[in-house]
């Protein structure tokens, strides 16, 4: 596994921009902030350059070429936050799994997990530092380059996430392998997810120590287990993965910054998430605004959640989507975002009517 590259004092630059921050804490803010999952993206024609014809996970861990690819979106758009570049499936890797990523397929594992013998092929300790320590230096180089412009979000996959494609070995329609372990082999399923978590807690931790200012935790899909398998076997392990984040930041005097918890399409558990330790909520585009303010109180931040193909529709009718999304959700307590992530085949300068839109009508409508 690749080692880091440099080391960099962490005497950062000072945030001049924190309404992300400010936000994501429940602090009132002058307008709302946006910033968009996968704003560093094959849409963008730069970032295309950058990466052309070198592997995926080569560029990865490449702390100096994740470091551009993060700051490519900020030169173009007033984004209130930037987003490391990275993938949610070098945890994975970090537990001896290989991972390619297949030009028109997506991420594939070769030797997926098939049964749960296979569970004794994994690292069972891992030493986050040595695997995963090309993220951290490119976050720390990433924040020195940043220069405060904004703040910097760190990432994982959840658990059950990081199960799924263990287990599928790459995508799938169904998730019909790692649904099977959870009703054939319930016991071998939270030995996995159990692993899954204390890797994750350590590697979030290693990114703010690294320089992450915000934390999300991806569960993309939850949307494939019913509200029963979801709180057996996504919800507890979301929630100790906050707790024990927390307790170890500090512990280690690290600043505890705010986390945010993304579960696509978890519409039934809106309630449980804006009680299990995360500052923030994300929600896709599915969920009505004020369903969800209203499941999850006025206390918790809520992100979100236009719906990624609105960024086809002319930029007016951007501009008129936008509106309405401010007004349900109100201009304190959120943070603007898309329900899922751009698509490669976005217009860049629709992104950038979209992240007018929020900021000018947030302005325009003030604090309420």
């Amino acid at each position: 596994m690749a080692q880091p590259t440099q080391v960099m004092p962490h005497t950062f630059p000072e945030l001049k921009n924190d309404a992300f921050v400010k936000a994501a804490r429940g602090e009132e803010t002058d307008y709302v902030p946006v910033w968009c999952m996968r704003q560093a993206g094959r849409y963008l024609p730069e970032f295309r350059e950058t990466r052309a014809g070198q592997d995926f996970f080569v560029t990865c861990r490449t702390p100096e070429i994740c470091c551009e690819l993060t700051l490519q979106p900020l030169r173009r758009f007033p984004f209130d936050a930037a987003i490391i570049f990275s993938d949610i499936l070098v945890v994975p890797q970090a537990l001896g799994m290989e991972v390619t990523m297949v030009p028109g397929k997506g991420p594939t594992f070769p030797e997926p997990l098939k049964e749960p013998e296979d569970l004794v092929k994994l690292c069972q300790s891992v030493d986050v530092n040595a695997e995963l320590g090309y993220v951290f230096s490119a976050i720390t180089l990433t924040r020195h380059k940043l220069e405060g412009k904004v703040p910097l979000i760190g990432f994982s996959g959840a658990p059950w996430t990081l199960m799924t494609y263990m287990i599928e070995g790459g995508g799938s329609n169904t998730m019909s392998k790692a649904k099977r372990w959870l009703y054939q082999y319930p016991e071998a399923s939270h030995k996995l997810l159990t692993l899954l978590t204390d890797v994750i807690v350590d590697y979030l931790v290693g990114q703010v120590a690294a320089g992450a200012q915000a934390l999300q935790v991806f569960e993309s899909h939850a949307g494939y287990l019913g509200a029963m398998q979801f709180n057996e076997f996504a919800l507890p392990y979301i929630r100790d993965i906050s707790k024990r984040v927390k307790a170890k930041l500090k512990a280690s005097s690290l600043p505890t910054v705010p986390m945010i918890v993304f579960a696509k399409d978890a519409h039934y558990a809106i309630e449980d998430l804006s009680q299990s330790g995360y500052e923030v909520v994300g929600l896709d585009w599915t969920v009505s605004p004020k369903v969800a303010r209203e499941k999850a109180g006025n206390s918790i931040t809520l992100q979100g959640n236009m719906d990624p193909c609105a960024l086809y529709a002319p930029k007016e009718k951007i501009g008129e989507i936008v509106k309405k999304m401010i007004d349900d959700f109100g201009t304190q307590h959120y943070i603007a975002n898309l329900g899922h992530g751009l698509y490669p085949d976005m217009d860049p300068d629709h992104v950038g009517a979209f992240v007018e839109a929020v900021h000018n009508h947030s302005r325009h409508t003030g604090k309420n």
